[in-house]
């Protein structure tokens, strides 16, 4: 195996879009980097999605100066995207255990890499809206509270794909009469240069528009908001109401709702920092958990992904201090 109990730590940030890895020394230095495609383990099976990592890790492993095939590490921190079960966990751990990088690896779930990059020590919460949504949650003791994440069947609501498609059903429902009117069945279609709902339910589901383009429809939803239109505002007031729900529940499993506790918001729908949602979730939270201190995650995941490595082989709170400096952070 090629193991090297002192060598350096390798950190994995894998989503769905994409992978960046880094090679990092104890001491906190960055040694090499790389940034490979997405890792979608349901899509391509996981020996394939491995094998995304393995490309962008040999490419992070080169620019340190790695000559050993396959490369060393002491440890291997992994946060992935897809690991959203314990059961899928430890088949990701497994197939990266095959490629026989460390002796030592971790595997967690990507939203982990989030929480961990925005906290100075594994103690807090956050909720991570993107394309999806989720929460996860931490103490220094180890223990951790966490959702399935998986869609509806998991109880999910919200992400950038799910207010869109929220955006969708109320629009053409106010177009053809079964619905409240909005002017989101204006916004929406005219976002593509199209005339009606009818016409961009005919473009859509005939893939005239690819169907990754409704994710362009969230930002239409919250400028429709800011408009005044109460369809849109509902929306967007559901949204705060399931990140509070979300980060109220977590931070009650692990015994901090009494307790001052950072809960962070990444992800591309909560770090664009809409006005009138940072609004709705800093006055619910203010009810449901008086002492949370809400902060925003933009440091990258692959940083969080290291400082989990740091934690257990790095060298103290220096090597933190020299990796957060790497990233700007």
């Amino acid at each position: 195996m090629g193991v090297n109990l002192n060598g350096p730590l390798l950190a994995i940030d894998a989503g769905n879009s994409k992978t960046d890895v880094a090679v990092v020394g104890t001491d906190g230095t960055v040694l090499g980097s790389a940034r490979g495609g997405g890792f979608q383990p349901p899509v391509v099976g996981v020996e394939a999605a491995v094998d995304t990592l393995a490309e962008a890790v040999g490419r992070a492993w080169a620019e340190a100066g790695g000559a050993d095939s396959p490369p060393a590490f002491s440890h291997v921190s992994a946060c992935l995207a897809n690991a959203d079960l314990a059961v899928e966990e430890q088949e990701l751990e497994k197939a990266l255990h095959a490629r026989r990088w460390s002796r030592s690896i971790r595997v967690r779930n990507d939203t982990f890499a989030i929480l961990r990059a925005g906290i100075d020590e594994p103690r807090g919460v956050a909720v991570v809206c993107g394309a999806g949504i989720n929460c996860v949650g931490m103490v220094p003791d180890g223990r951790t509270a966490r959702f399935p994440a998986i869609g509806k069947i998991s109880g999910d609501w919200g992400g950038g794909s799910g207010l869109a498609e929220e955006a969708l059903w109320f629009a053409a429902r106010a177009e053809d009469g079964r619905g409240e009117p909005t002017a989101l069945a204006r916004e929406l279609p005219a976002h593509f240069g199209l005339p009606s709902m009818y016409a961009l339910i005919e473009a859509l589901h005939l893939g005239r528009i690819a169907f990754e383009r409704r994710h362009e429809l969230t930002p239409v939803l919250f400028r429709t908001s800011v408009e005044g239109d109460a369809i849109a505002r509902s929306l967007v007031h559901r949204l705060a109401e399931e990140v509070v729900a979300l980060s109220t529940v977590a931070l009650g499993r692990l015994g901090l709702l009494d307790e001052e506790v950072p809960v962070m918001l990444g992800g591309s729908v909560l770090a664009a920092r809409h006005p009138e949602l940072d609004a709705r979730i800093t006055e619910l939270l203010a009810l449901k958990a008086p002492k949370a201190v809400i902060g925003v995650v933009t440091a990258p995941p692959v940083l969080g992904a290291a400082l989990f490595a740091l934690d257990d082989w790095g060298d103290g709170p220096r090597a933190a201090a020299r990796l957060r400096a790497h990233y700007g952070a």
